[in-house]
């Protein structure tokens, strides 16, 4: 399997959750430098919507 994590290189938001019971966690890079992890429900939840806010497709916005 491919390592979906995020890097300065290959730029994303990866989240993983492998069963329910297992907290969700999270980890995120932005092309212009910014980067995050996130670790149980509501902190991946937090960081998958500031990556939407404020980077990855929102740098494309404007």
């Amino acid at each position: 399997m491919t390592d979906l994590t995020p890097t300065p290189d290959r730029p994303g938001l990866h989240i993983s959750k492998p069963s329910p019971d297992t907290p969700a966690r999270g980890s995120a890079v932005c092309h212009c430098g910014a980067s995050a992890t996130a670790s149980g429900d509501a902190q991946v939840l937090l960081l998958v919507q500031g990556w939407e806010a404020n980077h990855g497709p929102a740098h494309d916005k404007g």
